[in-house]
This record gives C-alpha cells, sequence and structure tokens, in this order.
C-alpha cells in the first residue's frame, strides 16, 4: 500500500495520538520474525571478523599512503558493523541465551572500546524513554532553558559539524548536558541500580584489558602502526555511530514531535524514529537503518526487520515515513539532512508536552569554522585565568 509523503499532506499532525495500539502493530508481524537463530547470527559475527582480519593482512601487507585511506574507512565501517553485533547481543535479539548474547557481546564491544553492560543498560533506557524530553538519554533535546545557560563553546561543539561525531567516547565518560554526570565504567552510576553494578564491574575489567592489550602492542608492533592498523578505524567507527544515532532521531525533512507528561507513551515516542537508506552499507552493518520496527520491538533480529517493516505498514499508515532513497551506493543526500538538522535543531520549549524543535537565528546565521571554535575556546580560557 503507498503511502503519501508528510509534504503531500500538510494536514496530517504525526504528533497527534495514533488511531491504533502496540498489540496491533506487534499482532502485524509475521510469528517467524521474532525468532532467533543463533547460528545465523554467529555467522554474520565470522564473516565480519573474517573481513576484519583480511583488511588488516592486506592493509599491513601493502603499506603505503594510497592504501591507508582506504582502509581506514573500510575497517571503520567494519568496527561498525561489530558494533551492531553487540548492541542485538544487548537487546538479547542476537539469541534466547543470554549466556551467550553476554559473552558475544563483551568480545565485540571489548574489541572497539565499548563497555558492554554499561552501554546495555543506558541503551536500554533510551529505548524505554524514546521520543521523551526529559528522559531520553541518547541525543535527547536540549530545553530552551538548558540551551541558554550553556557555555558558547559547549553550544557550538554540538552544533558544528565535524565535532558531534566525534562525542560518542566522551559520552561514555561524561554522558550529556543536561544530564546528571555519569560514566559508563562506573558502577556506582547514576546509570545503574545497585543490581546491575556487578555486570558493569565485568565489561570495565574487559574494556581495562582491552586498552592493556593495546599498549602492550604499541610496545611489541609500534605506535604508528597501531595507530594505522586499529587508531584512525576506531574513530572512523566513532564516526558512524554518532552519524547514525543522530540520523534516527533527527530529520531535516519533516517536525518531529518530543513528549513530556501525560502525552508521553512508548508507541508514540517510537513513531518519533526515522528509518535510513544507507545505500551499500545497508546489507554491511546488518540493516540498522530500518529503525522504527527496531525501536518499537528491538527483540527482532536484525535479519527480519525488513520483512517486519514490511509488514506493519498497512497499520502505521502516514505515521511511517518511506525512507529517502540513497540515489547512488553512497548516501550522500544524508549528509545534507545531518547538517541541516545541526543548523535548525536547537532546543525545545520548556513548556508544553508535545514540543518540536526550535531554531536559534543567531547560531543558524554564525558561520562557524574550527578556525573560530579554537578562538573561542583560547578566550574562554583567559577568561578563566582572568
Amino acid at each position: 500500500m503507498h503511502m503519501k509523503g508528510f509534504e503531500e499532506d500538510e494536514e496530517f499532525d504525526r504528533g497527534a495520538p495514533p488511531p491504533f495500539k502496540l498489540a496491533d502493530v506487534r499482532a502485524a508481524i509475521p510469528k517467524h520474525c521474532w525468532v532467533k537463530d543463533p547460528w545465523r547470527s554467529m555467522s554474520y559475527v565470522l564473516r565480519d571478523v573474517s573481513v576484519i582480519v583480511l583488511l588488516a593482512v592486506v592493509a599491513a601487507r601493502f603499506d603505503n599512503w594510497f592504501a591507508w585511506p582506504v582502509y581506514w574507512v573500510a575497517q571503520g565501517t567494519m568496527f561498525w558493523a561489530l558494533f551492531v553485533l553487540g548492541h542485538d547481543c544487548g537487546h538479547g535479539s542476537f539469541s534466547d541465551s543470554q549466556w551467550l548474547n553476554n559473552l558475544v557481546g563483551h568480545v565485540l564491544d571489548s574489541f572497539i572500546l565499548v563497555p558492554y553492560h554499561g552501554w546495555r543498560i543506558s541503551h536500554r533506557t533510551h529505548h524505554s524513554n524514546h521520543g521523551h524530553v526529559e528522559n531520553d538519554e541518547s541525543w535527547h533535546p536540549w530545553t530552551e532553558k538548558l540551551y541558554k545557560s550553556l557555555d558558547k563553546m559547549t553550544i557550538m561543539l554540538r552544533f558544528t559539524a565535524p565535532f558531534p561525531l566525534l562525542a560518542y567516547p566522551f559520552y561514555l565518560w561524561w554522558r550529556e548536558p543536561g544530564k546528571t554526570r555519569g560514566s559508563h565504567f562506573n558502577p556506582n552510576s547514576e546509570l545503574f541500580g545497585p543490581q546491575e553494578r556487578h555486570d558493569v564491574v565485568t565489561s570495565t575489567i574487559c574494556w581495562l584489558a582491552m586498552v592493556v592489550l593495546l599498549v602492550a602492542l604499541c610496545f611489541t608492533v609500534g605506535a604508528v602502526p597501531l595507530l594505522k592498523l586499529y587508531g584512525v578505524p576506531y574513530w572512523v567507527f566513532v564516526t558512524w555511530i554518532d552519524f547514525v544515532t543522530y540520523l534516527h532521531h533527527h530529520g531535516d525533512e519533516e517536525r518531529l514531535p518530543w513528549y513530556r507528561g501525560k502525552e508521553w507513551n512508548y508507541l508514540r515516542g517510537g513513531l518519533t524514529t526515522i528509518d535510513r537508506d544507507y545505500g551499500m552499507f545497508n546489507n554491511i552493518h546488518h540493516d540498522i537503518g530500518t529503525h522504527v520496527v527496531h525501536h518499537l520491538f528491538p527483540q527482532i533480529p536484525h535479519y527480519h526487520l525488513i520483512e517486519a517493516t514490511e509488514a506493519v505498514k498497512p497499520i502505521l499508515g502516514k505515521y511511517y515515513k518511506e525512507p529517502r532513497r540513497s540515489a547512488g551506493p553512497i548516501p550522500f543526500h544524508l549528509f545534507r539532512s545531518y547538517i541541516n538538522s545541526l543548523k535548525h535543531n536547537h532546543f525545545v520549549s520548556d513548556k508544553g508536552d508535545v514540543v518540536y524543535y526550535e531554531t536559534d537565528p543567531h547560531l543558524a546565521k554564525t558561520s562557524i569554522t574550527p578556525k573560530s571554535l579554537l578562538t573561542e575556546f583560547f578566550s574562554s580560557q583567559k577568561k578563566m585565568i582572568g
């Protein structure tokens, strides 16, 4: 059934309560889409690990500056693919075995310096509160009051590319402005309950083991080779996770609602997420772009998400928007969406239970460059010293 685009139906209010229930959406999904096949899941792990090893061997063999940039992009993308599989382990969609999920999740996430349980728990909070102004955990909107209270440097770093694309490691240590400070590595962080502290300690130890291994490799193979083989791809992975997670909850083509109070519920919050087409990368990163159904039902394995999405479209109707298709293998259209969103989606109102992003006209007109950020940084340091 063909759904008209929102641009074709200006009277449609996406922030209005939907005429269907979560149970209606669930009932439309074929039963086999809920089945988790651990052998199939492990085959994706084998595929990704094999590609990662092959890329590293080939890059080390050729070792020239024409090949390294290609390697960095390809390997960083594969690190991101590993993260998606670890993400499935955290949701329990990898298999029905919690033991297997935790084992594979720890191995994959620790390799890319992600604390498995720490991130799994905060990501669960994100899913449980998606679309809620105050309670969402990932890329939540700043209120106007918070926005105006922040220093210029913080605002510029949040809304000036490429800096938001480097945010993930800092988020793991300190979360975002507007949230109480809490580290994903600290078992006593407010992110976690008392019963979760043992899990967090386990993941932090695994993370530390990977750090120790990397330090040891610096002394055995050398810092520069390790930087080329692992360090640069790691930051490409960071760019991927920040780019994708932002775009799944922000868009420039339409105004997306955010909720508070009695207007929020799990279904309405989930319907604010956006499906994206990543061109040639869809299969590589395990169809993570099919995000609406994933957010509503994170238990569904990634290899069933496309079929499940097709099944629920007649139920969702206008509440589902078809993603804009990539014109080629590289999804260049998403770069434009990303930049436009940074330029216009700055804060939401302090009042109201259904709110939309608003634009700071001064920031939208300001031409921000890395040079201006450095100038602002040194200016703030002088003020602190003075």
